[in-house]
């Protein structure tokens, strides 16, 4: 009997978990993607400013993976045709924006947790008695702490403040006292476990990841991420429902029973198998029939909200020789980070071109500086570029605003955990998986390997029926 696979939610975790079944599932298995809104894609989207593409969401993915093979979104856009089309940032530093300078980031950090405090010059100066060892390690077995709270307590408040909480915004959007260590950076968890000084734990997680000499560690697609989207949409094989609401998720003998649409009008569906890809709350909301713990760990996990300004200032506009720089909170802007998109990409120069440039504003708690019309946002962040790279910019020829409203997840200490046990509680019902970055992580990787790992779940369920 053929069967029926429904993906709920569109973006790229679920088109991965689409297409890792298409290629793995026996021939004839319909699919069939369901996203709430007009577009696939999720918070992965290119813009188009001035006649130069320019992401709308997350501009980059890792190239590499853990284990030294290539990443879960490179083997992706490689299966979906899109081997050719990788491209890679210019090698240009980056810098730290701190009291009216742009310095250097340090080398050899960890997520901007330093290996060797003598690397950190004017950055940060570490506290006095800086990283002794106590004798045993930093973390018990098992034990997780936010990210902030082990930084301070080794190194001292400026390089948890300057260092280390301007890179996890820059990726989260969220503040390192309220970040998870475990979630966030677990190669330095498991050496933590193990090591007795935070200098001793990063060197050894460094030691421990496996590095491809000569190859990038970030990647793109030329032509712009909604080009991936594309091509897995393609690669997929499925049939697409946009704009369809999926408000319930029922258990039956034979599989699993989708209420879809409107409340005046329902219909319904029933498939073999279902991978839940959709942010927490809506996911809690469709667990929360099946089992309340389940619904409930998932449903506790915060958001950050953030919005991305891109301007195109007009050609030869001179900056800094860098790819771009991140912002501490203590700096009190609301820009947190900014890319130099044409210094950092070579494919999108053009000569007589514009210089694009694209900052990132908002963290977690921030939302109501975020609470302005567009323009009001993007004068702030022409104003605030201006002053943090030390003079006025020109005004822009074109610019845009693009909001992401509880766009990033906020990994609390212990989130790990509590995604184990959803899994576990939900585990007597087979057929349905988890996926996206409400579970695994955030970022381009993190989201494409779960979906696949949720995808997986699901065939093996169906092989065994």
């Amino acid at each position: 009997m053929r069967k029926r696979v429904a993906v709920v939610g569109g973006g790229i975790a679920g088109l991965a978990a689409a297409v890792r079944i298409r290629d793995r599932a026996p021939a004839g298995t319909e699919i069939t993607v369901f996203e709430q809104s007009d577009r696939l894609g999720g918070k992965l989207r290119t813009g188009e400013l001035s006649g130069t593409l320019v992401e709308r969401g997350a501009e980059s993915f890792l190239a590499g993976g853990p284990d030294g093979g290539e990443s879960a979104a490179v083997r992706l856009a490689r299966a979906v045709g899109l081997g050719d089309a990788l491209v890679h940032p210019a090698a240009v530093p980056a810098a730290l924006a701190i009291g009216g300078r742009l310095e250097p980031l340090p080398k050899g950090t960890l997520v901007g947790v330093p290996g060797d405090l003598r690397t950190l010059g004017p950055v940060a100066r570490p506290a006095a008695d800086a990283d002794r060892d106590g004798g045993r390690p930093l973390l018990a077995p098992g034990a997780d702490v936010a990210v902030g709270t082990l930084v301070r307590s080794r190194y001292g408040d400026e390089v948890a403040d300057r260092l280390v909480d301007p890179m996890l915004g820059g990726v989260y959007a969220g503040r390192a006292d309220r970040l998870s260590l475990a979630a966030t950076m677990p190669a330095l968890a498991r050496a933590a476990r193990t090591e007795h000084t935070l200098a001793g734990a990063v060197r050894a997680a460094q030691a421990a990841a496996v590095r491809v000499p000569g190859r990038p560690v970030f990647a793109a697609v030329d032509g712009g991420m909604s080009r991936l989207i594309d091509a897995a949409e393609d690669a997929a094989g499925a049939r697409i429902s946009l704009g369809l609401p999926v408000r319930e998720l029922e258990r039956t003998p034979r599989g699993w029973r989708l209420l879809l649409g409107p409340v005046p009008a329902p219909r319904t569906e029933e498939f073999d198998a279902v991978v839940l890809a959709v942010p927490a709350r809506p996911a809690a909301r469709l667990l929360a029939g099946l089992d309340a713990a389940a619904a409930a760990g998932v449903e506790s996990l915060d958001y950050a909200s953030v919005a991305l300004v891109a301007f195109a200032l007009p050609p030869g506009t001179p900056l800094p020789d860098l790819s771009g720089f991140l912002v501490p909170p203590t700096e009190g802007t609301l820009v947190k980070a900014a890319t130099f998109v044409t210094h950092k990409w070579p494919h999108l120069r053009r000569a007589g071109g514009p210089v694009i440039v694209r900052a990132s504003l908002g963290r977690a708690g921030e939302e109501a500086r975020l609470q302005h019309d567009d323009a009001a946002l993007a004068a702030t962040a022409h104003a605030e570029l201006g002053a943090l790279i030390g003079g006025p910019l020109p005004p822009p020829v074109a610019s845009w605003v693009q909001r992401w409203g509880g766009g990033l997840p906020q990994y609390a200490p212990g989130h790990l955990d509590r995604v184990a046990r959803a899994r576990a509680a939900l585990a007597d019902r087979p057929g349905l998986a988890l996926a996206g970055a409400a579970y695994d992580g955030v970022g381009i990787v993190a989201c494409v390997a779960s979906g696949e790992s949720a995808a997986d779940d699901v065939l093996r369920h169906l092989e065994e029926r």
